[in-house]
């Protein structure tokens, strides 16, 4: 999957970015590994174990099965190391894969901006089954609005 970057954020429309990073468990997941099978919501937050970002993977943990209804797989990107998700994963019961982008790269290929130039941003984005942005949505503060925001973007493109 190619992209051609001419700009500093991925928006609608655009061909999303591959990448491969290490999960939880420690293998490599990449967006071409869904490429022609399933829809991405590829959700980038800022820590795991903080307020905000709890409730985000809760509520998606809580509509998981709605996600699997519409042929998407969840997966979260922060900073954090494999270690730290894999403690996030186990302690909350989450059923999607945390990526660990140590160092941002991830998060700069998206364009993903910082809250007031300090704290990563929170934005997710919506990918269809050929690997184009359906929907972003950016939110720092209403964190669990991400999943309704992807649940909605998926029912329009399945």
């Amino acid at each position: 999957m190619g992209f051609r970057q001419t700009k500093n954020r991925i928006e609608v429309g655009d061909l999303a970015p591959d990448f491969a990073l290490p999960s939880q468990s420690g293998e490599k997941v990449g967006l071409k590994d869904f490429v022609g099978k399933k829809a991405v919501v590829l959700y980038f937050y800022p820590k795991d174990d903080t307020p905000g970002c709890t409730k985000e993977a809760c509520a998606f943990r809580d509509d998981h099965e709605q996600f699997g209804e519409l042929e998407a797989e969840i997966i979260g990107v922060s900073s954090d190391s494999v270690g730290i998700h894999r403690q996030f994963v186990d302690k909350y019961g989450l059923p999607f894969t945390l990526l660990s982008d140590e160092g941002g790269r991830v998060r700069k290929l998206y364009g993903v901006p910082h809250t007031l130039g300090l704290f990563p941003g929170r934005v997710t984005y919506v990918v269809d089954k050929e690997g184009v942005v359906r929907h972003v949505f950016s939110s720092q503060l209403d964190s669990t609005r991400h999943v309704e925001e992807a649940l909605k973007a998926l029912r329009e493109i399945s």
